[in-house]
């Protein structure tokens, strides 16, 4: 018996054609300024992904899953053993986004990257893949997954749920799609495997459980194509069901923003590249305190009280004074502020563990009284105050963040980023001829050694 479709969704199918798209787009589709950025994110996410390859949080996750791993042929970034395609997909996933300093797309906050792209890789050492390939599938996944976003922001995430993990799944399943070369149906079916996992809370955001969430959307996604393949079939419209990931995720769902400019205006030119590692919404703070002590010899013992105004999101998401680790400072204003006034930098180390512990940054932590959340702000500004002992004020604005769209971040920059992050997370990989094999990806025949090249020494 049919199944009785509620008006308010679209009953000629937007699942199928979502699928359609995934299968009958290729190569030669990509306009040349998609295939560069998506090279570019590709290349930024194996840097995090190094960066993040020795946090606890990583060697706790290969800890846990390694006993039960099957037959070890995928490459988990930074790590000398090998896993199985599923495993490294979670591991990979967890790496890229546990600093928080991957890629975010502009409107959504999504994180595209870690769900997809560990997906292509785990492939891509099971079955030769050309870059050009794994490019396509890439670029596909994430627009999947951020055109989702698009349809549910931003009451999604206002009610709580991990946009990146939630909507990541679909990415990451249909990428796995175009490799795997599922039909339309089978991946029609990849979708409704997917949404029968799609989860996320942002209650784990500060956690380790923040990266499980991450993890499972990648793993998950390549599981739900490979069931699909292997004839799991899904529901006809999991996505815009009476019953579909839209309509049970969102209050206000908007599913024309899936389909409107599909394959013409691509997400993926709206994805941002950070230059902190930490939420997005404190980039605009982190620059306007560094300008403050650059610029303006601002001396962290001479302050009284700092206040900052923001975009709602700056407070709902990190208004957290007493942040004690290092996946809280990522997630934490007054954190970003005391540390940037302090030491003149926001690395990686500027929001580890022990940087969350110094009492010089609690002790300055303590005089950021105040975060005014308002919505005629956007999220790439902030406008910070700054009260001295002797009663002066500075008033310092940042109106166009570090990463953000209109200030973009440069080939140069991501490459320095890259170089960081692998002395941090990485040492023992010697990242020089991984970097070079990354841009040369477009001309690459086989993924497979590429990934060699990510593996310290055993």
């Amino acid at each position: 018996m049919a199944q009785k479709i509620d008006a308010q969704f679209d009953a000629r199918g937007l699942s199928r054609r979502l699928a359609s798209f995934v299968c009958n787009t290729g190569e030669s589709d990509l306009p040349a300024t998609v295939r560069n950025h998506a090279l570019r994110t590709v290349f930024n996410g194996f840097g995090t992904a190094l960066g993040g390859s020795s946090d606890q949080v990583v060697v706790r996750l290969a800890e846990s899953l390694s006993p039960y791993a099957g037959e070890g042929r995928a490459t988990a970034i930074g790590q000398a053993r090998s896993f199985d395609p599923p495993t490294a997909a979670f591991l990979n996933a967890a790496a890229i986004n546990v600093f928080d300093f991957d890629d975010t797309h502009a409107g959504t906050i999504i994180h595209p990257t870690a769900p997809v792209l560990p997906v292509v890789l785990a492939i891509a050492e099971t079955r030769k893949v050309s870059g050009s390939e794994m490019l396509l599938a890439f670029t596909l996944g994430v627009e999947v997954a951020c055109r989702l976003g698009n349809a549910v922001s931003p009451q999604h995430y206002d009610r709580g749920w991990h946009i990146t993990s939630t909507c990541g799944i679909f990415g990451a399943a249909a990428a796995a799609a175009k490799l795997l070369k599922l039909n339309e149906e089978q991946t029609l079916w990849a979708f409704g495997n997917a949404a029968a996992q799609a989860s996320g809370l942002v209650e784990t955001l500060g956690t380790m459980a923040k990266s499980v969430g991450v993890g499972g959307s990648a793993r998950n996604g390549l599981l739900s194509a490979l069931m699909a393949r292997e004839g799991v079939e899904g529901p006809p419209a999991p996505i815009e069901g009476p019953r579909g990931f839209l309509k049970v995720c969102c209050d206000a769902p908007r599913p024309e923003r899936i389909e409107d400019g599909l394959g013409s205006a691509w997400e993926i030119l709206r994805n941002m590249f950070k230059p902190y590692p930490c939420g997005v919404v404190l980039n605009p703070v982190i620059d306007a305190c560094l300008g403050a002590r650059a610029a303006r010899n601002v001396d962290a013992a001479k302050i009284a009280r700092i206040s900052v105004r923001g975009n709602p999101l700056l407070k709902a998401r990190t208004d957290r004074p007493d942040a004690a680790s290092g996946r809280e400072a990522q997630v934490s204003a007054q954190h970003a502020i005391a540390v940037s006034l302090m030491r003149g930098t926001a690395g990686a180390a500027d929001f580890s563990d022990g940087a969350a512990r110094d009492p010089a940054v609690i002790a300055l932590r303590g005089k950021v009284e105040e975060i005014v959340a308002d919505p005629a702000v956007p999220v790439e500004a902030a406008y910070l105050t700054i009260r001295l002992n002797d009663g002066t004020s500075l008033e310092v604005a940042e109106t166009n963040a570090s990463g953000s769209l209109r200030r973009p971040m440069t080939d140069d920059a991501l490459r320095a980023k890259f170089a960081s992050l692998a002395r941090y997370g990485c040492p023992a990989i010697d990242a020089a001829p991984l970097a070079r094999a990354l841009w040369a990806l477009p001309d690459t025949t086989d993924v497979g050694p590429v990934l060699a090249l990510a593996r310290p020494p055993a």
